[in-house]
């Protein structure tokens, strides 16, 4: 039931972007990309999501890019960094479109994800009428109202307010505690090491350590893998990691 990367090496634009990345990713688990701008995370999703040509990636042991398109869209979500809507629609019809690749209807999934992202209140209101967190979370609830198997997300925190980040972040735990594999990519050092069970770090496109948060998450780690000392912070909560500025 895994998702799979296997020495998938990637260029893009005659760019070496990926190199000779393998990382698992489990079913009920929350898995945690992490790196620096550059470090190739984006292209790791993408290469996931079969949405960049790459050969190495697996899903239950078939290969991802070789499955029937529907398939796949029925299986793995997936939610871009920043996804441009073209059409001034009301937000329950763009969540709705989730429901696509299984060919339409679907209104208590529609409904759930409403809920589960806190945009029921905007459902009646068309997208540029709202603000970039609330369009974030939008998007988000169309991914989810697919019911996918695996949710893979392109820092979907990036434009929230802390109450959104953390319900967002309870919900992803909520969807891995059903059962659902999630990928999420992430900046927040200390958001990841409380949400994730498992966490890949990429430097230069190469995995530079996965495992736990407690395994990857070092000082040794951060400074390499970022550039910047940082310490280490027990809290009853988890680990917060504080950066610290060069004098």
């Amino acid at each position: 039931m895994a998702l799979s990367a296997r020495n998938l090496s990637l260029a893009l634009g005659g760019r070496p972007v990926l190199d000779a990345v393998s990382a698992t990713f489990v079913p009920g688990r929350v898995t945690a990309i992490l790196g620096a701008n550059g470090a190739g995370k984006s292209t790791l999703l993408r290469a996931l999501a079969a949405l960049v040509p790459a050969a190495g990636v697996t899903l239950d042991g078939s290969d991802v890019a070789g499955l029937d398109p529907r398939e796949r869209a029925r299986t793995i979500g997936y939610l871009p960094q920043d996804a441009a809507v073209h059409w001034n629609m009301r937000v329950r019809d763009l969540v709705a479109l989730g429901r696509l690749p299984h060919g339409g209807g679907g209104d208590a999934a529609v409904d759930a994800a409403l809920a589960a992202t806190d945009t029921i209140a905007l459902a009646p209101r068309t997208v540029r009428s709202l603000s970039g967190g609330e369009r974030a979370r939008v998007l988000l609830a169309r991914v989810l109202a697919g019911e996918p198997r695996w949710l893979l997300a392109d820092e979907p925190l990036a434009s929230l307010d802390p109450l959104h980040q953390l319900q967002t972040l309870a919900l992803l735990r909520a969807a891995a505690g059903r059962g659902m594999g999630v990928v999420v990519v992430l900046h927040d050092l200390t958001l990841a090491a409380r949400i994730a069970d498992d966490i890949v770090l990429l430097k230069d496109g190469r995995v530079l350590g996965s495992g736990t948060p407690g395994q990857v998450l070092t000082e040794t780690r951060i400074a390499v893998g970022y550039g910047i000392e940082a310490t280490l912070v027990a809290h009853p909560d988890g680990p917060v990691i504080v950066p610290r500025l060069p004098i």
